[in-house]
């Protein structure tokens, strides 16, 4: 009996590993991504949309490429068995690459006749 019981252990500790088994975003299929909570069909799409363009080279690379995925939620997949490159998120993972865009200036205000619309 003490055999029994030792196999069936063995087996449910196998099989809480398996499902908590890290997900990598660049080998997952759209199942196994949608698998991770939080991923849905749609996010599922974009990110095996975004990865036909090449593999994600880390956390950052698919917060840039990636529509919806900041590191908010980045951290959330991450706890849930999301990985890139089999790495987890990490909090200093969340400086994203993102260009800077200077604001227009504003055009300078007409005066007179011109900014009042009525005509001299």
């Amino acid at each position: 009996m003490k055999i029994v019981n030792a196999i069936v252990a063995t087996l449910l500790a196998l099989i809480s590993a398996a499902a908590f088994a890290a997900v990598d975003v660049n080998k997952a299929s759209q199942a196994e991504l949608e698998a991770v909570k939080g991923i849905g069909p749609s996010m599922s799409t974009r990110i095996i949309d975004a990865r036909k363009t090449g593999s994600f080279k880390d956390w950052s690379d698919l917060q840039t490429r990636v529509k919806g995925v900041g590191a908010a939620k980045s951290a959330k997949l991450s706890a849930e068995g999301l990985t890139v490159n089999g790495a987890e998120f990490k909090a200093s993972d969340s400086a994203v690459r993102t260009a800077q865009v200077p604001k227009a200036a504003k055009p300078a205000k007409a005066e007179g006749a011109r900014a009042s619309g009525t005509k001299s």
